[in-house]
């Protein structure tokens, strides 16, 4: 009867699991090793070409060449999003700390300007910095109206813009969880350091930092991972000249109509968000071990 009502509960969620993620990366797992159908979609047979399609580039007499376009992007995409990652810590973990300072009013108070930005559209959100970082953008004629500029700084259309659209639109996914773990902190703990002589940077060290570290993991994994398949802000915000995985694989299931090399990039991003997920819990279990 316990196993009967433990199976009603769990089914669901195995059910939602399997329609919704397991089977969608079986066919893109399946679709990475057909071949490209000339007006899209796949066609037999199967073929390593995709992924062979990441390393070389087929000349007109099927010879191959070493080419790395295409593992360019893919390292500028596992770097724009660790980077993201690291500002967004920057960032997020001197709000969270200073949020969990507060009385509960103004906890409630900060708390809804983090989560503010998720009432608005992404989509108008990012294209607001489009407004703002264009040459004729709000923060080029701030500059020149002050007069530290006379011709427009290229502020749009690079590496900081992407980032910048990425810290913005993440940041509140590590603020959030460091706020949860350092919410429980008893403030005992720091006065008692604070009264045994200690620094704020030995507080931070020895106190804060420990505690909020499971945060900062569950606030990494939520930014690195869709970072790394981020499109709309490489794209409005890159001009399509700086391009991500994302919109690689964008690009590959609709201009290109290469749907097994899109299939082949969405599972080589699985794959390596998997992998910094294990990487992640293990580190995290060996912390709590030695602790």
């Amino acid at each position: 009867m316990k196993f009967r009502a433990t199976m009603a509960l769990v089914l669901p969620s195995l059910l939602f699991i399997t329609v919704f993620m397991v089977l969608p990366l079986l066919i893109a797992l399946v679709y990475s090793f057909m071949t490209a159908d000339t007006y899209g979609g796949v066609t037999p047979p199967a073929s390593w070409a995709a992924y062979r399609q990441l390393l070389y580039s087929e000349d007109f007499d099927g010879s191959l060449s070493f080419d790395p376009a295409y593992l360019i992007i893919i390292l500028r995409s596992v770097g724009l999003a660790a980077a993201t990652t690291v500002c967004c810590l920057i960032v997020g973990l001197p709000i969270a700390w200073y949020i969990v300072c507060q009385n509960e009013s103004r906890r409630r108070l900060f708390l809804f300007l983090v989560t503010l930005p998720f009432w608005v559209n992404t989509l108008i959100r990012t294209y607001c910095w489009v407004l703002i970082l264009r040459d004729q953008g709000l923060l080029n004629d701030f500059l020149r109206h002050i007069g530290l500029i006379a011709a427009p700084l290229p502020l749009l259309y690079n590496d900081g813009a992407i980032l910048l659209g990425l810290v913005y639109t993440f940041v509140p996914f590590m603020v959030l969880p460091i706020y949860a773990v350092l919410e429980r902190l008893d403030t005992r703990l720091i006065e008692a350091a604070h009264d045994l002589y200690a620094g704020r940077a030995q507080v931070f060290r020895l106190i804060v930092w420990p505690l909020a570290r499971p945060g900062v993991i569950a606030g990494s994994i939520l930014i690195f991972a869709p970072a790394l398949g981020a499109f709309l802000a490489p794209d409005m915000l890159g001009g399509g000249k700086k391009l991500m995985i994302g919109s690689l694989i964008q690009m590959q299931f609709t201009a290109s109509r290469n749907w097994p090399f899109g299939a082949a990039l969405a599972v080589l991003v699985t794959v390596a968000v998997l992998v910094a997920l294990g990487i992640a819990g293990r580190r995290g279990k060996l912390a709590e071990f030695r602790g």
